[in-house]
């Protein structure tokens, strides 16, 4: 037996329930991984809520570090003993331990620690899609990060200066504002106090920026077509705020020809090759100091439900694990 957190319906935090389940033996293509920390992040609230569905009952969590401590038949990547990182694949990271599909890992530097891991694969990889896949940034752009304070933000601030770009990022008060630009943000705006648009507009001249990234979603959406520069891009990957609205393919048109994506991680990692290349690349720029993981909160387990209260009531900035 081991604990991890269950839930039997959707809803607000109290349906997670912290519970003793059974791992049993890994089939022939999976492993048993001992975690030694796994990550919060937003997806798992909109898998808690049904936004997003999921057969129940059913866990939660999609981030994890930990050691292998059996393999299936058919495993030849992996074996006992092996230091392991994963975002992505089924629900259920929230937990001690537990037996999951192998295609999903990924084997771990020495000098990454688990609580490192498991604070930046999601957030990380994501990263690394967004600006070197969705809009391949060479050096030079200026571009509008929303919730620049949180976990994905400050890793992309970062990433995004050590390429030579130009980040606008938005936040919700003076002391994220602060953390923004002491991880790379060269413009921060408090979208509470100040009008983001008209600010992107001032910052470059009037121009607009070719790319904004957005996590907000509902709430911020249309001011951010507003700060696109003529075909510029859309990048709306999440929805903290609730899901965009239908809308008219004439507000792109009207703004200049705009372009909007709507990506997802396990699109970019599909497959082994995919896979390690955006892990390694995400490897590559923390071993380098160029990307600083800020963990700012920890959990016991058992406190799932107060961290989801924490992080929706966007207390939380940076990274958050659980400690196990």
């Amino acid at each position: 037996m081991t604990k991890a957190i269950r839930m039997s319906a959707t809803g607000g935090p109290e349906v997670m329930e912290y519970v003793d389940v059974e791992l049993g033996q890994p089939g022939p293509a999976e492993v048993l991984v001992r975690h030694a920390a796994c990550g919060l992040n937003f997806i798992d609230v909109y898998f808690r809520t049904g936004l997003y569905p999921q057969k129940l009952p059913g866990g939660l969590g999609q981030e994890g570090a930990g050691t292998i401590e059996a393999v299936g038949s058919d495993v030849g990547e992996f074996k006992v003993g092996d230091r392991v990182a994963y975002a992505g694949g089924p629900n259920g990271a929230y937990s001690e331990a537990r037996v999951m599909p192998a295609k999903w890992l990924v084997k771990l530097p020495d000098a990454i620690a688990f609580d490192t891991a498991a604070a930046m694969m999601l957030q990380g990889m994501t990263v690394q899609y967004l600006l070197r896949q969705v809009f391949p940034l060479k050096g030079g752009e200026t571009i509008l990060w929303h919730a620049a304070a949180g976990g994905v933000g400050l890793i992309a601030s970062q990433w995004a200066k050590a390429l030579g770009v130009t980040v606008i990022g938005t936040v919700s008060s003076e002391e994220k504002a602060a953390l923004a630009k002491a991880h790379g943000c060269a413009h921060v705006i408090n979208y509470k106090t100040e009008n983001f648009a008209e600010r992107v507009k001032e910052i470059t001249g009037g121009k607009g920026v070719p790319v904004v990234y957005d996590s907000i979603g509902r709430d911020t959406f249309f001011h951010s077509l507003d700060c696109l520069a003529p075909r510029g891009l859309m990048v709306s990957f999440g929805n903290a705020s609730g899901p965009v609205a239908p809308f008219s393919l004439s507000e792109l048109a009207s703004r200049g020809s705009l372009s909007i994506t709507r990506p997802t991680l396990g699109n970019f990692i599909a497959g082994r090759e995919a896979l390690n290349t955006v892990s390694g690349d995400l490897f590559s720029v923390v071993e380098s100091g160029k990307v600083r993981i800020e963990i700012n909160q920890r959990y016991a387990l058992k406190d799932a439900a107060q961290a989801h209260i924490d992080l929706e009531a966007r207390k939380t900035t940076g990274s958050t694990i659980f400690t196990l």
